[in-house]
């Protein structure tokens, strides 16, 4: 990011906006950055569920601008020993708790240092215990955006290191014919996000069947209108993962289906495996 470009800083959190708590966190950041750009990547991250966080992140951190200043707060550890972070990336600069949230990123972008958050001026005075989105986190981004270089937060510390998560990963079998995942996240729409990489499964659309539930859907389809009103339909998503979903309708309810409940794709043979040519 060259000197005369205002940086921007993108904001993840759980924590809703019902609260003043996103509010108060963009109060300090313009108390310190004023020109800084924000932008809420989301504050949906279901509760205190960080790896419903590390995989929005993951999945959304590519699509913005080199430089950019990631703040990701989701942190039951509050207030605990975990560490405050900022790793750099050549993609920009992720700020978060220790608690395994960075995970995705760390698996698809190589980690070119990581400081902890130690030095008071980085701060705001005296800091709690139970905000540290107000009090560590966006003072911490907000210095950076005003152009204070990463060792200003504090120490830099080992890469291997960090907190890691496990992310739910699809397993293949019987020669690639069977590929076993589970619901990974549920958008907004009812969509379940799977665990299932579209490209185990990409350019075979109608030789396999998808197992969720107490349904069994034909076919990996281009879009939601693939299907008729009310109907099922598996597609490859803009995640990167094959999605299930009701056209104009629930998937989550209508199939009755949450995070982390199995879902099975297999490939088809006889007349299924003749629909591919």
């Amino acid at each position: 990011m060259s000197n005369d470009q205002t940086p921007y800083i993108a904001m993840l959190t759980d924590f809703g906006l019902q609260d003043p708590y996103v509010g108060i966190m963009k109060g300090v950041i313009a108390s310190i950055a004023p020109h800084a750009r924000v932008i809420d990547l989301t504050h949906a991250v279901h509760p205190q569920n960080i790896v419903h966080g590390s995989l929005l992140l993951g999945a959304s951190a590519r699509w913005f601008p080199a430089g950019t200043i990631f703040v990701a707060v989701v942190d039951p550890g509050v207030g605990s020993s975990r560490r405050p972070i900022a790793m750099e990336t050549r993609q920009g600069i992720f700020i978060a708790p220790d608690n395994g949230l960075l995970t995705q990123i760390m698996l698809q972008q190589e980690c070119l240092s990581c400081h902890q958050i130690t030095n008071p001026d980085a701060m705001l005075p005296s800091p709690g215990a139970t905000f540290h989105g107000r009090d560590v986190f966006s003072p911490a981004a907000a210095h950076l955006a005003a152009g204070a270089p990463l060792h200003f937060l504090g120490p830099e510390i080992d890469l291997q290191s960090f907190a890691r998560i496990d992310i739910p990963s699809a397993k293949v079998g019987e020669n690639g014919q069977v590929i076993d995942g589970e619901v990974l996240y549920t958008d907004i729409y009812g969509n379940l996000i799977t665990s299932v990489p579209c490209g185990l499964c990409a350019g075979k659309g109608n030789g396999w069947q998808i197992v969720a539930g107490q349904t069994c859907i034909e076919g990996i389809h281009r879009t939601y209108t693939d299907a008729g009103e009310g109907e099922p339909v598996a597609y490859c998503g803009s995640s990167g993962y094959l999605e299930i979903a009701v056209r104009n309708g629930n998937a989550a309810l209508t199939l009755g289906l949450s995070d982390g409940q199995r879902i099975t794709v297999r490939r088809l043979m006889g007349r299924g495996e003749r629909l591919v040519h």
